[in-house]
């Protein structure tokens, strides 16, 4: 029998990376408690060493400045984790300097935790939360000289819980909640706000329920020291009353609906401090924008990015800035207009915001004009880039790639985090088909976006870290960033970040190296980097329950790691057997058994030139996994699923353990149901049944378990990869003469016989011929019953062997003629030089031969033969179809060439085909075939020798 490991080496890419609603469910689920850590007593607590000794260097002796510097570049978990190894460091790790702000959006902040922090939060200023559930906690801190807090995840933040926040921190001074919409607070909140925390300066909320007068005026009438607020993304604003702030520096509503724009500008441009106001994806008219800019008195700024109704009504080319204001939209120069705040030479500048950050002449308006500026664009920028409009291409070709680099050099962290995501989104053209638009990513390769990000990936912030190797991740989509990254040390960070103990930035580092792994330019440099052990030991690190995300990006990295047989090995050697199986096992997440069948069906594809077939074979329940997931709900499951046992059954052991658990059911089974599905899935399907069939006790069951007319079915496919694998599963089961029967019976001759004439592929077409010549080689009777009721009694159509026998062979006997040239081959037989059998051997050669591997059982009926061209028909194309049969499989650079080589000696063939070569009735093909197959075999034999 024979079987082939076509299903060799398959890849594909992540990308996950969902549009603005998409990545707000995301960012949520982070919130939740599976996708957070703890920060317990018992973390920041922990024991004490004896000695903070290591290799004779005792560090306690440090002096205690340097020590707390080092601290200071520490992430919590690594504080606590420095903390514990003395008393010394214990201390300095709890001074207060070291506490002064606090970044918990990545961990599950509770009551817990809070009661566990609170002893070194007492002159904590600036905390980042996860909202849901943290009004308690942020209460339990007892953090009373707190100023700055900012909430991601606000859909679940009710107006009592923001309430009881505002009454226990009285010196609150910035309050920031979004991006998400919070959807639950009202007015009630914000006027206990502005009762509560009259030191209030900053106030920006997205997607409130409300803002009505009465609140907006308790801010007015008790908030004098604010000077910057942001209703954006909100419905019902009274925009009336928002002209009693006369404190206001920095007015943002973008996004906002339902403004009455006519009562607005007028209202607004009476505001006198009002320096930068935001009306960025609004539908402001024309009229509004000219009366802001002509009467606002102050107003410096006015940002109207994606404003529709604006840019349908304006003249662009007569736009321009009014007595010195500035004036920045999707078709006005940002760059250009930003730096005409400060810069002499606008020419000179092209990345405006680090200009800036050089430049600092200690102006604090200015300063705090350009910080406004950064925040309002990177905040617009990035809802543009989540709604992925094509209208927007030429906008992020000709600036707003320059843009969002510029942005990533900011000195505001969260401005630097949304220019990373406003990257990693603004790239990705079809998210579901891991497609990035070229152009877009090579812009970033250009502006060195690429340096920058990995700069941003080595911060110690942990959320920062996250959204760099987001980005990283979806531009190595494109071929050409892949190979900057790499050039420019990102593997190495990549394979670091995939350690982390922060589960959002070990996830997005998986998914840079699942990308970079994608064909074989990067593989080796993943391996050397140590990012097969990460991501093995993502595995397991986290429990399958609760990050199913993460385990399909290290799945899905491994899988196409696989592929590479060196890697393959470093797969094995770090435990990636064991891990994949036990995914396999015991995952739900169909994404997870996905990627670990396809894992799984690399490592077993490299044939004898490792043990991973075997070893995985020998895993307590990789192949009853592997079984059970091809009666998966998902497509892609059962897919893999079948992928892996077509390339485990190359093995003996195998083959028949895939089957003793119920492997030929379960592929019958899925063959039958195939029919209607994906071309990949009919391809892996009749795949798994042509390794099975190899074995004669598998082969018989595939025919009697209803085997054998689906694989028909998918032989009559117009998908080339489709019959051609159906073809080589009917070959070896017409070897037997019950299933040679069967397909007769099932109507299987006439779509045989049109691969053997038609199929565009050689390798179709030859394995086709072999199963017409097995299955009318004379061991059926001349008159079989036939149609779907054969196998019953009482059968009225039978069909004519002998007649349906010549038409089949005819058609053999026309493929087997196209091989042959006759001025080529009379040349060659005159001369029987090596250079003209080469070349006819080349001719000849059908490249797919190479991957077909053959046991010894059948070489011997079909090769061996009398050599007797005339005693029939049959035994005239049988001797004709072995020579090319053996010149095939013998030929040099195949996969089993030194196998099929040992096995025709092993045979006597050499005696046999000298016999065939000196035959004077042998026709003139059969002479050169054999000439050829005799110097293959010669040459083998040296190399073995």
């Amino acid at each position: 029998m024979f079987q082939c490991l076509f299903y060799s080496s398959w890849e594909n890419e992540y990308l996950k990376f969902e549009d603005m609603s998409e990545r707000v469910r995301q960012k949520c689920s982070h919130s939740e408690e599976k996708y957070q850590t703890n920060i317990s007593l018992e973390t920041l607590n922990s024991g004490c060493l004896n000695s903070a000794t290591v290799c004779g260097v005792d560090w306690t002796t440090l002096p205690d400045d340097t020590v707390i510097q080092l601290f200071s570049y520490l992430n919590y978990r690594d504080r606590a984790s420095l903390a514990s190894t003395c008393r010394t460091f214990r201390l300095l790790g709890s001074l207060p300097c070291l506490w002064g702000s606090l970044d918990l959006r990545s961990y599950k902040f509770d009551t817990a935790a809070a009661v566990s922090l609170s002893l070194r939060c007492k002159n904590l200023q600036r905390l980042k939360f996860p909202a849901a559930g943290s009004a308690d906690a942020i209460v339990s801190l007892q953090a009373r000289e707190l100023r700055e807090i900012s909430g991601d995840f606000c859909r679940d933040i009710t107006d009592a819980a923001l309430s009881v926040i505002a009454a226990r921190h009285e010196m609150l001074e910035s309050i920031h909640l979004g991006p998400d919409p919070c959807e639950r607070i009202s007015s009630d909140a914000i006027k206990a706000i502005a009762y509560c925390c009259p030191r209030l300066r900053r106030l920006w909320m997205s997607g409130v329920k409300e803002a009505n007068g009465d609140a907006i005026n308790a801010l007015a009438k008790h908030c004098r020291q604010l000077m910057e607020l942001g209703f954006v993304e909100s419905d019902n604003i009274d925009e009336v009353a928002l002209g009693n702030l006369s404190s206001l520096k920095f007015l943002s509503v973008a996004g906002t609906r339902n403004l009455k724009w006519g009562s607005v500008a007028q209202v607004w441009s009476r505001l006198p401090q009002l320096v930068g106001l935001d009306v960025s994806r609004t539908d402001v008219n024309l009229s509004a924008i000219t009366r802001f800019l002509s009467l606002s008195r102050n107003l410096k700024v006015l940002i109207a990015l994606n404003c529709p109704v604006f840019e349908g009504e304006v003249d662009r080319n007569t736009m321009h800035n009014n007595k010195g204001r500035i004036l920045l939209t999707l078709f006005s120069d940002i760059v250009k207009g930003v730096a005409s705040l400060f810069a002499d030479n606008l020419e000179s500048v092209t990345d405006v915001f680090q200009h800036w950050k050089e430049i600092r002449n200690g102006d604090k308006n200015l300063d705090e004009v350009v910080v406004w500026i950064e925040w309002a664009i990177s905040h617009s920028l990035l809802r543009i880039a989540e709604n992925n409009l094509k209208e927007f291409d030429d906008f992020w070709l000709t600036q707003g790639a320059a843009v969002l680099l510029s942005l990533l050099q900011s000195s505001q962290e969260e401005v630097q985090e949304r220019a990373a995501t406003a990257v990693a989104t603004f790239v990705v053209i079809d998210d579901e088909d891991a497609t990035v638009h070229c152009q877009r990513a090579e812009a970033i390769l250009c502006g060195d976006g690429i340096r920058m990000l990995l700069n941003l990936a080595r911060s110690c912030q942990e959320v920062l870290q996250s959204e760099a190797a987001k980005a990283i991740a979806n531009l190595s989509i494109d071929s050409k960033v892949a190979k900057a990254v790499a050039e420019s040390g990102g593997i190495d960070i990549l394979a670091n970040l995939a350690k982390s103990t922060n589960r959002l930035v070990a996830e997005e580092a998986a998914g840079g190296l699942w990308n970079l792994s994608v064909g074989d330019e990067h593989k080796g440099a993943i391996a050397e980097a140590g990012g097969v052990k990460a991501l093995v030991d993502l595995i397991f690190k986290w429990p399958p329950s609760s990050t199913d995300v993460l385990l399909e990006r290290a799945t899905g990295a491994l899988a196409n790691l696989g592929a590479d047989e060196k890697c393959s090995m470093e797969v094995a050697l770090a435990g990636g057997i064991h891990a994949l199986v036990m995914l396999a096992r015991t995952c739900k997440f169909e994404g997870v058994q996905e990627q670990a069948a396809r894992a799984l069906a690399n490592l077993a594809a490299h044939g004898d030139s490792n043990s991973n077939n075997a070893a995985i074979g020998q895993e307590a329940g990789a192949l009853e996994a592997l079984v059970q997931l091809t009666y998966s709900q998902n497509e892609g499951v059962r897919q893999e699923a079948a992928g892996a046992l077509w390339n485990l059954s190359f093995d003996d052991k195998n083959r028949e353990a895939i089957s003793a658990v119920g492997g030929v059911e379960a592929l019958v089974a899925l063959a039958q149901s195939s029919l209607d599905a994906s071309q990949g899935l009919q391809e892996r399907a009749a795949g798994a049944l042509w390794g099975l069939s190899v074995s004669e006790t598998n082969s018989t069951a595939i025919g009697r378990q209803g085997g054998i007319a689906p694989l028909i079915a998918l032989a009559s496919s117009d998908v080339e990869d489709v019959h051609e694998t159906a073809a080589g599963a009917l070959w070896n089961l017409a070897f037997y003469r019950d299933n040679a029967l069967r397909i007769i019976q099932d109507d299987g001759v006439q779509p045989l016989v049109h691969l053997c004439s038609s199929s565009n592929s050689k390798m179709a077409r030859f394995m086709a011929a072999l199963a017409l010549v097995y299955m009318f080689d004379g061991r059926i009777d001349s008159a079989v019953p036939v149609g779907p009721s054969a196998s019953s009694q009482g059968s009225s159509k039978s069909l004519n062997i002998d007649g349906v026998g010549r038409m089949a062979l005819k058609h053999v006997e026309e493929f087997v003629s196209s091989f042959y040239e006759p001025q080529t081959f009379n040349a060659a037989a005159a001369t029987l030089v090596p250079t003209a059998l080469a070349q006819i051997a080349e001719a000849i050669r059908i490249p797919e031969a190479g991957h077909l591997r053959c046991r010894q059982a059948p070489i011997l009926p079909l090769l061996f033969t009398k050599n007797d061209y005339i005693l029939n028909p049959i035994n005239k194309m049988l001797q004709q179809l072995k020579n090319s049969f053996s010149l095939q499989f013998t030929m040099p650079g195949g996969r089993h060439a030194m196998h099929h080589s040992c096995l025709l000696q092993k045979t006597g063939a050499a005696r046999v085909l000298r016999a065939t070569a000196a035959a004077s009735t042998a026709p003139i093909q059969a002479k050169i075939f054999t000439k050829i197959v005799l110097r293959n075999l010669e040459n083998h034999h040296e190399v073995s020798s």
